[in-house]
Parts: structure tokens; C-alpha cells; sequence
């Protein structure tokens, strides 16, 4: 049972890595009433595509490592370059997520500032990783675990106490209304969330600490867990929402905590740093042992470390917050459904290459069409 729990840790971490702190405001604006049915949606395409992964695990893995065919080797050799990118862009949110929360509660959240915030931190990134190597930091991984399953914890105590109060007074709970959005674009930005149930494909690659078995039991239950604490959590915030009066921003979790539980707003803000600096860091250690895997060992650690950053900090100065995460969410949404046709390519069942076949659809929709709330 422990490895299980142990190779939990790491696809649950960047799951919550900065799905709970941004999902409310956005899911509200775009369907409001409905946030616990799109969320759910939302939940149960990850598990689809988390399928796909553990099929892999299972059955492409062991053909990758023998003899593959030409069409296999090139689908994972694309998808692990297509993973980099995404771990670029997925580090530039988290950090832009951790000013934005820091900024925030300082409210100092101006768009120059938070790039500026943003850019130091990926340096530093930059400085650690080139002079002592992002090692030393991976350590913050587990601890950015703990902590924000502890906040989640709290927030949704807080939430709960706010409802109850709320379903017991004469105005009784009142929900959101969304904003006017057009059907497609609801769909459109509903599909730009994926990012936030990202993170259950990196039991793909703890193979050198965990067998298959162990590993597919690990992703399975990372996204059981996930999905229980969104649905539950974004249920509960719902009844808050109205508060802000229809003015939904990337760090609207603030307010609505200092609504709920004002005691909850300061950890909240701990929590939201160390989780996104944690999370960043493991995706800059992930995208650099992938730049070294995909080079045969040409481009040292420290030199990825600096592709990384550097790629991180120019879609920093390129998009917003809320921008960045429909762009992650299409890049990992092109990763998945390079990992759709190498399960494609190896499988031998006709009914199961049609069912991957349609996931697959969802992913190439989602890559082309995701867009950001506004």
C-alpha cells in the first residue's frame, strides 16, 4: 500500500497544483448555477484521457522498450516533445497564478507587476537550477502537497459554515448567474479548463521508482481523489460566488475566502505560493529530464533549465493569467491525444481503438478550440 501512496503524491500534487485556486471564479462566469455539472464533465473527460495513460502503462510501454513500430515510436517520440512545451507553458501559469494570489493580497495586482513578480522567480528558478540544480528544491513537492490539501480542507469547512448560515437566513443560498456567453463560447472555455485535472499522466514516468502496476493504481486514484475534492469544493464555493457581483478575476478566491472565512484569507495566500512555486519547480525538473531524454544527453541539465525558463518567461510577457491557462490547457490536450495514437497503434482490439479513437476527437476539439474565460 505505501508505494501506491507514494506514487499518489506526485500526479496528485500537480493535479491541485493550481486547479483549486483559479476553477470557481472560471467555471461561474461561463455556466453559473451549473459550475458542479461542467466541473463534473470536466472531471470525467480526465479520467477518459487518465484510461488512455494507464492502457499505456500497461501495454505501450512494454512494446516501446522491445521492438516498436515505426508509427508508435514517432506518436511518443512527438508527444515527448509536445510535453516539454507544455511544461514550459504550465510553469509560466503556476507563477503567474502565485503573483497574482501574492499581489493580490497586497493589492498590488497590476499586470506589470505581476509579469515583473512573475519573470523574478522564474530567474530565480533560472539561478538555482544552473548553479546547485532543482534537486535541492524537489523536496518542496510533498510538503506543497500537505499544505494544500490542509487549505483545501479549511476552505471547504469555511465554505460549508457560509452555507449553512446562508440556507438558514431568510434570503436563503443564492447561485451565480453566468455571463452572456454564446453556447460555443461556454463550450469553448468549459473545454480551456482541462489544465486544472492536468497532472495524472506523470505516473508515465516514475517507471525507474514504481512498477506498472503500481503506477496505474497510483493514476487512478490521484484522479478518484481529485475528482471528489473538486466537485465538492466548487459545490460549496458556489453559494459565495454572487459576492462578487459578477466580476470574476484569476485571484477571485481570495475574496471569496475573506466572504466565507476572512481568518482563511492570509494561509490561503501561503498556500497558493508554495503550492505554485512547488508545483513550478517540478515541471521546469520534468520538462529538463525530458529535453535530456529526447537529446540523448546532448543538452545538459542546467542548459535545459535556461530553455525552460526562458521560454517560461516570454509567455509570461505574452499573455494573461487567465490566457495562459487556455493555452496549457490546448497543450496538454495535444500531448494527450499523441498519447491516444500511440495507444492506437498498439492495441488489438477494434471496439477499444474506437473508444480511444473518440476521446481522441474531444482532445483534437479541445487543442483547436479551447479558449480563456474573459
Amino acid at each position: 500500500m505505501k508505494p501506491v501512496v507514494d506514487a499518489t503524491s506526485a500526479p496528485l500534487s500537480s493535479i491541485f497544483g493550481s486547479g483549486f485556486l483559479i476553477i470557481v471564479p472560471v467555471l461561474a462566469g461561463a455556466v453559473g448555477a451549473y459550475s458542479v455539472l461542467a466541473m463534473a464533465g470536466v472531471c470525467a473527460l480526465a479520467f477518459a484521457v487518465g484510461s488512455v495513460n494507464r492502457f499505456n502503462i500497461k501495454h505501450a510501454e512494454p512494446v516501446l522498450a522491445s521492438k516498436p513500430g515505426e508509427a508508435t515510436l514517432s506518436f511518443e517520440r512527438c508527444s515527448d516533445l509536445a510535453l516539454v512545451f507544455a511544461y514550459v507553458i504550465s510553469v509560466s501559469l503556476y507563477l503567474h497564478i502565485l503573483s497574482s494570489f501574492v499581489l493580490g493580497g497586497l493589492h498590488a495586482d497590476t499586470e506589470l507587476n505581476e509579469n515583473l513578480m512573475t519573470t523574478a522567480v522564474i530567474a530565480l528558478i533560472m539561478v538555482i537550477g544552473v548553479t546547485k540544480g532543482l534537486k535541492v528544491l524537489s523536496v518542496l513537492e510533498r510538503w506543497g502537497l500537505y499544505i494544500t490539501l490542509l487549505i483545501i480542507s479549511l476552505l471547504l469547512f469555511g465554505f460549508a459554515s457560509y452555507d449553512w448560515t446562508a440556507w438558514q437566513s431568510a434570503s436563503g443560498i443564492i447561485l451565480p448567474k453566468a455571463l452572456k456567453y454564446t453556447s460555443w463560447e461556454v463550450l469553448t472555455i468549459v473545454a480551456g479548463t482541462l489544465i486544472v485535472v492536468q497532472g495524472f499522466e506523470t505516473t508515465r514516468y516514475l517507471g525507474g521508482s514504481f512498477d506498472a502496476e503500481t503506477r496505474v493504481r497510483a493514476s487512478r486514484w490521484s484522479q478518484i481523489i481529485s475528482t471528489a475534492v473538486y466537485l465538492i469544493f466548487v459545490a460549496l464555493a458556489l453559494p459565495v460566488v454572487h459576492t462578487l457581483n459578477g466580476k470574476y478575476d484569476d485571484n477571485s478566491l481570495i475574496t471569496l475566502t475573506g466572504v466565507a472565512a476572512s481568518a482563511l484569507a492570509v494561509p490561503l495566500i501561503v498556500a497558493a505560493a508554495l503550492s505554485q512555486f512547488s508545483a513550478a519547480v517540478a515541471d521546469t525538473l520534468a520538462a529538463t529530464g525530458n529535453l535530456q531524454e529526447t537529446t540523448h544527453g546532448h543538452l545538459k541539465s542546467n542548459w535545459g533549465c535556461v530553455l525552460v525558463g526562458g521560454g517560461a518567461i516570454a509567455l509570461t510577457w505574452s499573455a494573461s493569467t487567465l490566457e495562459i491557462v487556455a493555452i496549457a490547457s490546448r497543450a496538454f490536450a495535444f500531448y494527450y491525444l499523441l498519447q491516444c495514437f500511440v495507444a492506437i497503434s498498439v492495441s488489438k482490439s477494434v471496439i477499444q481503438r474506437a473508444g480511444i479513437a473518440v476521446v481522441a476527437l474531444v482532445l483534437a476539439f479541445i487543442t483547436v478550440f479551447a479558449v480563456p474565460a474573459s
